[in-house]
């Protein structure tokens, strides 16, 4: 779990996160009227269905090991056996895609895993490329 992590995941306190290499730092939090984590990098803002952070750590605690990340904008394709590929197949228990704003749909293993590591849900690896994230119990 991350030491410090400033706000409290509302919209006018949100988590202040980075990004697993650590490179950019984005504001989460928790749209109660939507029911959605939001993400905010710079002037792009991105949100997934809020139950994408329990579905990811149930997933992740089946899958039992380390997962590759993977990292793609919606319009490019999403490299197997990556969390990126499991937020978007219509195997996972939405049957899809998790983002909510066609168009903004993907950087799912960039956005999400941060803000479950934060929550206690998961490790995540903070390398400069190619990161990887496991379950931890709740």
């Amino acid at each position: 779990m991350i030491d410090h992590v400033e706000g409290t995941g509302t919209a006018e306190d949100p988590w202040i996160l980075t990004t697993p290499p650590g490179s950019s730092e984005f504001d989460a939090w928790h749209d109660e009227d939507k029911d959605a984590l939001v993400v905010r990098v710079g002037s792009t803002t991105l949100s997934y269905q809020w139950r994408c952070l329990a579905d990811l750590h149930a997933m992740l605690l089946e899958h039992g090991d380390w997962m590759p990340l993977g990292n793609a904008d919606e319009q490019k394709v999403a490299k197997p056996g990556t969390v990126e590929a499991w937020a978007r197949s219509a195997g996972n228990p939405v049957g899809g895609w998790y983002g909510l704003r066609k168009g903004y749909r993907g950087r799912f293993g960039t956005y999400v895993p941060p803000v479950l590591e934060h929550l206690g849900l998961a490790e995540l690896e903070h390398q400069p490329r190619n990161n990887r994230i496991r379950a931890r119990e709740a």
